[in-house]
């Protein structure tokens, strides 16, 4: 349905759209997310089942599995109390995901998330426990269109590339819950896993996803090789959001 987002002053202004409440201590990082791009492909859930520590369920929607390539812009990345500052709060990101659950808490898996900033990518990985990777990004402006580059320089990781533009196409709309559109966005943690073995939640919170639909020319895409398997030959399903204000919370033991 069409929607105009409010602006309050924090995402906590809203939070009867989550689907269970607000972690009980206070959150720990703050960031905005722009110009993002969910660019998804549907895989059969035994391909990406055992790339999935055995404590997660894998997620799917109606029987099937999803993953997510997701370009977008970082900006006022900031702990609580920090100001932003702008050699670590502003940079390009890139992620490849996709869905599980755990205890009734449904959430995104990463396998890997590429990011300009190498301060960034180093505070993520040991902190958050999450694979972030250094890259070289670009990003750029052509009218409505939106230019995104990434090249993987990480040692040690398998290469990835993308290269593409994209564009919103139609007007703003909150997705209705139980639609696909819902399920592959309207999600509240990340899960991520360690060297030892164990599973930990991150929770996050934000106001519900003012979604637009796209279109997108993706000219590389390699993105997916760190996690093993290959995307389908068939156009993925697009949608497009200008900005997200995000609130997140230190990780915590998901089991």
């Amino acid at each position: 349905m069409p929607y105009t987002p409010a602006m309050p002053a924090s995402p906590l202004a809203a939070i009867d759209h989550r689907p269970w409440p607000l972690p009980s201590g206070p959150w720990h990082l703050r960031m905005s997310w722009h110009d993002l791009l969910f660019a998804h492909w549907p895989l059969p859930a035994e391909t990406l089942r055992p790339l999935i520590p055995p404590q997660l369920t894998l997620d799917t929607y109606e029987d099937q599995a999803w993953v997510g390539v997701v370009p977008f812009r970082m900006s006022a990345v900031a702990p609580r109390p920090a100001p932003p500052v702008p050699w670590f709060s502003v940079f390009l990101e890139l992620n490849v995901r996709t869905y599980v659950t755990i205890g009734g808490k449904p959430g995104v898996w990463f396998f890997s998330l590429d990011a300009a900033n190498p301060v960034a990518v180093a505070v993520a990985r040991r902190w958050f426990h999450l694979p972030y990777v250094r890259a070289r990004m670009r990003l750029r402006h052509d009218g409505d269109w939106i230019g995104y580059e990434s090249h993987r320089t990480h040692r040690g990781f398998p290469p990835g590339d993308f290269r593409g533009r994209y564009r919103p196409t139609g007007p703003v709309y909150r997705s209705e819950p139980g639609t696909l559109d819902a399920w592959l966005t309207e999600r509240y943690a990340f899960y991520a896993g360690d060297a030892f073995g164990r599973v930990f939640r991150g929770n996050i919170h934000h106001l519900p996803w003012p979604l637009q639909p796209a279109e997108a020319d993706i000219a590389v895409n390699t993105v997916c090789h760190a996690g093993s398997f290959a995307l389908p030959d068939v156009p993925p399903l697009l949608h497009f959001a200008r900005r997200l204000d995000v609130l997140a919370w230190r990780p915590v033991g998901a089991v």
